[in-house]
């Protein structure tokens, strides 16, 4: 069984994967985490998805909010990521750029991409959460390429040459 985990890590860990942030305003504060597991599921309804690891901290704050933002990061975005993803980083900044919809929820003004969005459904799967999500809206920020993550790294577009089909 180790072999398979460890196999299914591995391979995981080569595939490279867009990098958001998803952030929700509560009673308790402001909540927020990285993410490289954002998918679309389907335009009828707008609906995406994302996985968390466990359902307490923040992950649990985002879970059980009225609605969130899934921010989908762009180049230049690697250090606000790093803060998301580790325990008792900075978040919300004043350096990050962040900002309030008038909905409530927090913005990453610089971010690409901004969906707010509110839960459908949720999946337990082992230890992790598949959270099934609702878009209710769109804020296009600033043109960027995407942050992509590989490898325990992050990379751009930049890095790398585009594939010339035949």
């Amino acid at each position: 069984m180790t072999d398979l985990v460890q196999g299914f890590k591995n391979a995981f860990r080569r595939h490279p994967a867009g990098v958001a942030i998803v952030a929700a305003e509560s009673a308790d504060g402001r909540f927020g985490l990285t993410v490289s597991s954002v998918a679309s599921v389907s335009v009828d309804p707008v609906a995406l998805v994302f996985s968390v690891t466990k359902s307490s901290g923040s992950a649990g704050q985002i879970i059980g909010a009225d609605s969130f933002v899934v921010h989908l990061l762009g180049e230049g975005q690697a250090d606000v990521a790093d803060a998301f993803a580790r325990s008792g980083e900075p978040r919300f900044t004043p350096e990050q750029h962040w900002g309030t919809l008038p909905t409530g929820e927090p913005l990453l003004l610089d971010a690409p991409v901004a969906l707010r969005s509110r839960a459908l459904d949720t999946l337990t799967v082992g230890r992790s959460q598949l959270i099934v999500a609702e878009v209710l809206d769109v804020h296009e920020g600033p043109e960027s390429g995407p942050l992509m993550y590989r490898d325990r790294q992050y990379f751009t577009l930049a890095d790398s040459a585009a594939v010339t089909r035949a």
